[in-house]
């Protein structure tokens, strides 16, 4: 890829293609399972996880370029799709734009207008950078006070948001950053909290494994107000801590591992990329070569504990917009996860003489 192409630009190209593999020709595999207890359990898909951790390792992304972040947002949207959830209701989008209004996406779809002007409407959204006030590189929600960027959303005009997903990613000078991460979560969280009550509200925090090791204190403290901020009446609706272990060999120099966010831009106050350069286009092989030199990144799943994984926090946001919506919307995320319901023993319970 061109050395002048920017870190995201590089990396997107990278996550869709691991995506695309995952998702082969869009299908997505059922994320639900039946554990050998006959219990109904949420089962992430890790490989892909690993694999789109190992992006901003391979292209030496620093975690103030956004891209280590931007991996874990690639991967929960991709787990909400999985999930049975519309692929154009879900932000970020597999595709470019990465922020589309669902009415505006199903103008795009075979036979929604007349074949010329649906070519001229396909080639300005997605061969050009963003359109002022339709699409966007990343969303921002009113909440009670001000304007948020969110990381990853689930929303339509006719349910408003349904899910809120906020990341947060850290490497390294755990002490330093911990502290401030934890805060600016909480007051995140009841500024959403607070005007969209309904809405599944999650806080995801990848964190690489090597803090036990170099700052065990920190991580007590960082992992038990993690698991407090999902219990908050008035908070996190769920909590997740994603333990990433790598070697340092690959770790980008000069990473502090502070994730360095724009405030202006997290708060609304100022536009994020809206004069984003347009998507690259990279060679096929190109793309094949760069995803053969992957870093090899883990899950500690050892360390990560139950209350904080990932397979709980997915379960709780999915079963949360189920709980809270009519039976009628998100049909195919519904029968998904019907499909493998236990069946009650009938038998068993039966109080007839």
């Amino acid at each position: 890829m061109g050395a002048n192409s920017s870190s995201k630009q590089r990396a997107w190209v990278l996550f869709d293609s691991i995506v695309d593999e995952a998702a082969v020709h869009g299908e997505y595999s059922n994320p639900w399972v039946i554990d050998t207890t006959g219990a109904l359990r949420y089962e992430p898909d890790f490989d892909t996880l690993q694999r789109l951790l190992g992006v901003p390792l391979l292209l030496g992304a620093a975690t103030t370029t956004g891209v280590p972040a931007l991996a874990l947002d690639v991967w929960i949207a991709y787990e909400l799709r999985r999930a049975g959830f519309d692929k154009d209701a879900v932000w970020p989008r597999a595709t470019h734009p990465r922020i589309l209004p669902a009415p505006v996406a199903k103008l795009l779809e075979k036979g929604a207008l007349p074949a010329t002007l649906q070519a001229e409407l396909l080639a300005r959204l997605t061969k050009t950078g963003n359109v002022k006030n339709v699409t966007h590189s990343s969303a921002s929600i009113l909440g009670k006070n001000y304007l948020k960027q969110v990381d990853v959303i689930l929303t339509d005009w006719h349910t408003g948001p349904e899910v809120l997903i906020s990341t947060k990613r850290m490497d390294s000078s755990y002490g330093k950053n911990a502290p401030n991460r934890v805060e600016e979560s909480y007051g995140d969280a009841k500024n959403l909290r607070l005007r969209h009550p309904m809405a599944a509200l999650g806080f995801v925090f990848g964190l690489r494994n090597d803090v036990f090791d170099k700052e065990p204190a920190t991580a007590d403290w960082l992992l038990d107000l993690l698991a407090k901020l999902g219990r908050e009446d008035d908070a996190y609706h769920a909590t997740c801590v994603v333990l990433v272990e790598y070697g340092d060999e690959v770790l980008p120099p000069g990473d502090n591992g502070a994730d360095d966010e724009d405030r202006a831009v997290s708060a609304g106050l100022e536009p994020d990329d809206e004069d984003e350069d347009e998507p690259l286009v990279v060679a096929d092989a190109l793309i094949e070569n760069d995803l053969k030199w992957l870093p090899k990144v883990r899950i500690d799943h050892a360390r990560t504990p139950a209350n904080l994984s990932p397979a709980r926090f997915l379960a709780a946001m999915v079963e949360h917009v189920l709980d809270a919506t009519p039976v009628n919307l998100h049909k195919r995320a519904r029968d998904l996860r019907r499909a493998l319901a236990p069946t009650p023993d009938v038998t068993a319970t039966s109080t007839a003489p």
